[in-house]
């Protein structure tokens, strides 16, 4: 029987027993509209309230500050735009943001500049880090508002975000992360980070898809984004996702008690990868060694397509990816990557391993076993790694 290892966990993560098993009685038995009146409605609101506290919890944040929303791209549209128009009765239009943010946030900028707001991206710089001073010296007095993932979805760089916050907050400014890749693997708290919004999706922790939240700290107003009913404080209309919710609630409580003992094997099973990929010729890290999500890799090899090295991976039974499950239908480089400053041809030859505590270290060793080879087929099939060689010699 053929192996199988999935290592595409940044894409999306299994549903974990404790969520499924949470979910399950508002799925069949506990299924009341959590807004009707009667006891069976009753039961779900109150479901529900106990999930806000569990997630607000898990943040460092207050029941009344979590709203649970669709998923990361509804959180990050919310804050974003919503933000966007509070700020313009207080005479701001700047905006300030990095340009390897998810499309979540780029194409939410995009929208808001063809409205007439300004928006400034920060470089990310070779090793997909901002920098703070630059934050600084990028601040007008026209900026309302810094929005700045926690962790990238594609290189796992993981940002300055005290300092971020800090700056921020000196000079009365809201600071938003799309902390969608970060929360469940990295402790955070959002009070010592000066973090005033914060987007998570469940399905990134071993919750089940569909649906996320959106932290808004207590004093900052958002209009609503979608019109309709009183849920979510009158926020947030549509029928509440009871068990959707409760499943994305306990997942987040088994996760952030159990951050350091994943971390620690997870960091085992990438730097093992990481050393060994390393010594195929031409290969390269993408994002800082340290500074990183612990489950992350993301490599490239000159002479290659990534499109063919994961289908190739695909049929030795490893799942991967070359970046951003939601541009996969892209045959344009990784903007992350370019945004690092690898060209194109480069960018092209990208692998993305994610790991989850499911994976051990037998996967990792099976993975560098049988990419060489695969590396070196390609190569062989490919007229750019004969120029690249040619250019060598």
């Amino acid at each position: 029987m053929q192996k199988f290892i999935y290592a595409d966990n940044s894409a999306t993560t299994a549903l974990s027993e404790t969520a499924f098993n949470a979910m399950l009685p508002y799925l069949k038995s506990e299924y009341g509209n959590a807004s009707s009146l009667y006891s069976l409605g009753s039961s779900a609101k109150s479901a529900i309230e106990e999930a806000r506290k569990t997630v607000a919890k898990c943040l460092n944040a207050t029941p009344r500050e979590i709203y649970f929303t669709a998923g990361g791209s509804e959180s990050d549209n919310w804050a974003i735009k919503g933000y966007a128009k509070a700020m313009l009765k207080k005479g701001k239009n700047h905006i300030i943001s990095s340009k390897f943010e998810h499309h979540a946030v780029l194409h939410t900028l995009n929208a808001l500049e063809k409205e007439g707001f300004e928006v400034t991206l920060l470089d990310v710089h070779s090793n997909g880090l901002v920098r703070p001073e630059e934050l600084k010296n990028a601040i007008k007095e026209t900026t309302g508002l810094v929005t700045i993932m926690y962790a990238n979805n594609e290189i796992g760089t993981i940002q300055p975000i005290k300092e971020i916050g800090k700056i921020c907050k000196e000079n009365n400014i809201v600071f938003h992360t799309d902390a969608v890749q970060a929360v469940g693997n990295v402790e955070i708290n959002v009070a010592d980070s000066n973090i005033d919004m914060l987007s998570l999706s469940g399905h990134k922790f071993h919750g089940p898809k569909g649906v996320g939240a959106l932290y808004v700290r207590k004093g900052i107003v958002l209009p609503p984004l979608i019109d309709g009913g009183a849920q979510e404080f009158g926020r947030r209309a549509g029928t509440e996702n009871t068990a959707g919710i409760v499943g994305m609630a306990a997942a987040l409580s088994e996760a952030t008690a159990t951050i350091e003992t994943r971390a620690k094997k997870s960091k085992e099973i990438c730097n093992y990868i990481i050393e060994n990929c390393l010594k195929i010729e031409r290969s390269r890290l993408n994002g800082d060694r340290e500074n990183r999500l612990p489950g992350n890799v993301n490599m490239c090899f000159e002479g290659i397509e990534g499109e063919s090295l994961l289908l190739m991976l695909d049929a030795k039974g490893i799942c991967a990816s070359s970046g951003s499950a939601c541009t996969s239908g892209s045959l344009d480089p990784s903007h992350v990557l370019l945004s690092i400053g690898l060209p194109h041809e480069v960018a092209h030859g990208s692998l993305r391993l994610s790991f989850s505590d499911e994976n051990t270290l037998d996967d990792a060793k099976y993975i560098c076993e049988v990419l060489p080879p695969i590396v070196k087929r390609l190569r062989d099939m490919s007229p750019l790694w004969d120029r690249i060689k040619n250019q060598e010699n």
